[in-house]
């Protein structure tokens, strides 16, 4: 019998997730609040706004799909047992 293998990638729920706050972010209520005269470093606000969203949305979901699951065949440290010739806790 083969090891049970657990999926790789994101969950369904982070992905929603991160599909919903692209939703929320990048729609018309809250980029009304960066449409003003103010500038950045020279640049209109808007722009530097949308552009920062967009990239904090791709590096979150980078993270997400590069992450790992835990490796749930590997007992916890703590159920480990010591070595012979040290004293446990």
């Amino acid at each position: 019998m083969s090891p049970r293998r657990f999926p790789r990638g994101p969950s369904t729920q982070v992905l929603l997730a991160l599909f919903g706050a692209g939703m929320v972010l990048l729609n018309f209520p809250l980029l009304i609040v960066f449409d003003r005269d103010a500038t950045i470093l020279g640049l209109p606000l808007l722009p530097v706004a949308l552009f920062t969203i967009w990239a904090l949305l791709i590096g979150l979901l980078a993270w997400a799909i590069e992450r790992r699951p835990p490796d749930r065949r590997s007992p916890p440290a703590e159920d480990t047992p010591t070595p012979a010739g040290t004293a446990g806790p």
